[in-house]
């Protein structure tokens, strides 16, 4: 297999999903893992020319770059001949890829919202759009609560996109104490954590 170079920020949560497939998969030691720097204000070149649209993460492979980490995910997915985390048929597919939407979706308004509160600059911030993306972060976190049991077992593409959002939510939403009314799902997230490739890709404190 060409040898394959990941562009990634260990922020990153969208790259922190690429990167735990990676290590179930075993197909990180065949991975270049390349640290970038970038906000949606201040781009990077490099990343620049393997994703149009200027995010992380970026995989390039035999002259080929792909981005976005649901579609990352699936590539890396189909690279390897063991148990797959985008189950193939059935209803453990749909599940696992609700789970993955309910899990970006997550992260999509909460990076939303950090970045009106850390990006925008202050006279410009607008207190109900934060507001908004809290809501719908509250509303996944419910159904996540509600759906707890659905995310017990080996990790899927799903679990894994759930858990990185909620390691996301502890760097950078500490105080939002979102475990204070979801038991079932602190539970999950807690033995979940425990796992090496959870373990070894927790983002650094800010």
């Amino acid at each position: 297999m060409a040898k394959m170079k990941l562009y990634y920020s260990p922020s990153s949560p969208y790259a922190r999903k690429v990167r735990v497939l990676a290590m179930e998969t075993g197909l990180d030691k065949k991975i270049e893992m390349v640290n970038v720097a970038l906000t949606p204000v201040a781009p990077n070149a490099d990343v620049d020319k393997h994703n149009p649209i200027g995010k992380i993460p970026a995989l390039s492979v035999k002259g080929m770059d792909l981005f976005d980490s649901p579609v990352i995910c699936e590539y890396l997915d189909s690279q390897h001949k063991g148990r797959k985390l985008f189950p193939r048929k059935g209803r453990s597919r749909w599940l696992a890829l609700r789970q993955q939407a309910m899990g970006d979706g997550l992260l999509d308004a909460a990076l939303l919202a950090r970045y009106e509160g850390a990006l925008r600059p202050e006279e410009k911030r607008w207190s109900e759009w934060s507001q908004g993306q809290i809501k719908k972060m509250n509303g996944v976190l419910d159904q996540l609560e509600a759906e707890a049991k659905s995310l017990k077992g080996k990790l899927t593409i799903g679990t894994i996109s759930v858990a990185c959002a909620l390691g996301y939510l502890d760097l950078r939403f500490a105080d939002m104490g979102w475990r204070d009314k979801r038991p079932k799902l602190a539970k999950w997230f807690a033995q979940t954590s425990k796992l090496p490739s959870i373990k070894a890709t927790v983002p650094p404190a800010a």
